[in-house]
């Protein structure tokens, strides 16, 4: 069906101001929703509290307010200017409660406005705790074992009923703020509290943790004749028990077999299906048990999030822009598609590359903070690196951290007795994929990181072969015996010139660049390939990477 003519004014919610747990992915997305509205010849306008952020440009839209994100500046702004549609999904959890408050005061009706790319009855199911799990169990999606409390009698009642550890899931909330784990029994009452203050209606779920299980989020994308795609699916580095925006992730999924992934994909379409009547963005989470590959849902998010932007990036699919698309009417046949140009944007991605986001963390300026990273988001930030491999892909992102990492090296000289490293891989903290690498150096097998840790031994057996070249490395002599093919597997397992100089330890990162550029070891740029050269993509960016050159 073709883009609703009926549609000529639309207003975009931000997400407000940028604090940890809700940072400048909807900057990204807000901004990109702007531009492919404006290209239709709708006119945009956009409120936002945040001055900070490129949304806010006059370039973006045509109009910006820079108020509060309240009903009353909703209101003002309705009165001002004529106002069809409202689009809330580019603005994380703040827009869509914001939503939701003025649909309830019957703002949008005194108004005559409509909502698009998301629907009132889909927000709730999604974001209210109980009516999820309810919802889930109706359509026949596992879910863990759970019980809403609305005080802290009824959570304690429920927590001493199924047993510690559980998590706490505050309803209506972005990042995991008021969420987490519990472990111990006199720890219950504090979380409770902290769970239903945060919680804007003083509701969470208690939930029994899986700890231990694997984490999985996929994108989707759903138009108005319910055709729906599988955008990318991203895996957490770690398991179920820390939050996905402090967690290392990758993309496309590693450790995923192909049955297991057919029943989440299967499973994640018939939940958006089923999740309302609207077109446009949405990630839904699943945990799945390493054992029997058994899944349960642990949230699907009607909006775009800071997966969304991960995702946009990872795979070149502009998420937002063909999410604003389809919420104005277009279907996702009619639109062409972003990379390949001369074909729809009805398909999903094949990447034949590797991405690795990791966090950022700063610690240092909470004086007290706890740094054990659970169900609450506590980053500041996050890089993004592409490599050919996952070895590379993690190399380069810890070299993107901005704290001396050369790569996966050790951070400090201050290095951990074997005993103390089994003590800190029990406890997640920021430092722990080097802290993993500390341990393997130090003779710890990947059997017992495994069960310290839940990581999966793929990952842990990727990280010990970036062990293995280290020491094949460090075994030299001189850079003068540095084997010319020893030299490419380094530089394509990220190994990075510096990195490389302080494990020969008698030269620089400028002298191991000249000699490898003797050697004919450079770098090649390539193109982010969404379709994995199956088609002709034109990707307007690329990543650098080390291949040798193709035989004669």
């Amino acid at each position: 069906m073709p883009r609703d003519t009926s549609i000529k004014s639309v207003l975009i919610i931000g997400s407000g101001p940028i604090v940890i747990g809700q940072a400048c992915e909807f900057d990204y997305s807000g901004s990109q929703a702007s531009r492919s509205l404006r290209e239709e010849g709708i006119k945009v306008t956009l409120i936002n509290s945040n001055p900070a952020t490129i949304m806010t440009d006059p370039i973006v839209a045509d109009k910006v307010y820079l108020q509060p994100l309240t009903v009353e500046s909703i209101e003002q702004i309705l009165e001002e200017n004529e106002i069809d549609a409202v689009l809330p999904t580019m603005g994380g959890q703040t827009a869509l409660n914001l939503a939701k408050e003025c649909d309830e005061l019957g703002i949008w009706t005194k108004y005559n406005v409509r909502l698009i790319g998301v629907d009132i009855k889909a927000i709730d199911k999604a974001e209210d705790r109980e009516k999820f799990r309810q919802w889930m169990i109706e359509l026949g999606v596992p879910v863990a074992q759970a019980r809403i409390a609305n005080s802290l009698l009824e959570g304690k009642e429920f927590a001493q009923k199924i047993g510690i550890p559980i998590v706490i899931r505050p309803s209506f909330t972005l990042g995991g703020t008021g969420g987490g784990l519990v472990f111990q029994q006199d720890k219950l009452d504090e979380a409770l509290e902290r769970g239903l203050k945060a919680s804007p209606i003083h509701e969470v779920l208690v939930e029994k943790a899986v700890i231990g299980w694997k984490e999985f989020e996929l994108e989707l994308l759903r138009d108005a004749a319910d055709n729906v795609v599988i955008i990318c699916t991203v895996e957490n580095f770690d398991p179920m028990g820390v939050h996905t925006g402090d967690s290392i992730t990758v993309a496309p999924a590693m450790t995923l077999s192909d049955t297991a992934f057919q029943l989440m994909r299967n499973t994640a379409i018939k939940m958006m299906r089923d999740l309302g009547n609207f077109a446009g963005g949405c990630n839904v989470q699943f945990a799945l048990n390493p054992e029997t590959e058994e899944i349960i849902a642990i949230e699907i998010n009607p909006r775009v999030s800071r997966s969304s932007a991960l995702a946009s990036k990872a795979t070149g699919y502009p998420i937002a822009k063909i999410a604003a698309k389809l919420a104005i009417g277009y279907t996702l046949d009619e639109l062409k598609n972003p990379i390949i140009q001369d074909t729809s944007a009805y398909f999903e991605p094949a990447l034949d590359y590797v991405i690795v986001k990791m966090p950022r963390w700063n610690f240092d300026k909470f004086k007290g903070a706890d740094d054990t990273l659970g169900f609450q988001m506590k980053s500041v930030g996050e890089v993004m690196a592409i490599g050919r491999t996952f070895p590379e892909a993690l190399q380069k992102a810890c070299q993107s951290l901005e704290n001396n990492a050369t790569g996966l090296s050790f951070l400090s000289t201050n290095r951990l007795r074997p005993e103390e490293l089994l003590e800190t891989l029990k406890r997640p903290q920021w430092d722990r994929v080097f802290r993993i690498k500390e341990a393997m150096a130090a003779g710890i097998s990947i059997k017992t990181i495994r069960e310290l840790t839940q990581i999966d031994r793929w990952f842990l057996y990727q990280i010990q072969d970036i062990i293995n070249l280290e020491k094949k490395i460090a075994a030299l002599k001189h850079l003068s015996e540095f084997p010319v093919d020893l030299m490419w597997e380094a530089k394509q397992m990220g190994f990075s010139d510096e990195q490389i100089a302080e494990l020969l330890r008698d030269c620089t990162a400028d002298e191991v660049y000249d000699a490898r550029k003797k050697m004919g070891v450079t770098r090649v740029f390539k193109m982010v390939d969404t379709c994995s050269a199956e088609f002709e993509a034109k990707t307007p960016y690329f990543y650098s990477s080390f291949e040798r050159p193709a035989l004669a």
